[in-house]
């Protein structure tokens, strides 16, 4: 992948907080990463937006039901992880 390098400002003391975390990753290695991470979450943002102007709002039901679900798909994970899931192919 092409690379270019660019000069930004950051404050003193999130760039200290940075390199130690980037250790061996590298600073830009880091920094790219998270520059990724906050343009996918800018288009997830914009396609909730678009959702909602199209469906409406979702509801405290609807989250209540959602959050229900991926709190069942975490312990279902959970399980597999631990040795205790289905295997491969197997249906849950």
């Amino acid at each position: 992948m092409a690379t270019k390098k660019v000069t930004v400002t950051i404050p003193e003391d999130l760039l200290d907080e940075i390199r130690a975390d980037a250790a061996e990753r590298g600073l830009s290695a880091y920094v790219a990463e998270a520059l990724r991470f906050k343009r996918d979450r800018d288009r997830l943002l914009e396609l909730v937006d678009w959702l909602q102007a199209e469906h409406g709002a979702v509801t405290d039901d609807e989250r209540a039901a959602a959050l229900t679900q991926l709190e069942n798909l975490d312990a279902e994970h959970a399980v597999r992880r631990a040795g205790g899931g289905h295997d491969a192919g197997e249906a849950a």
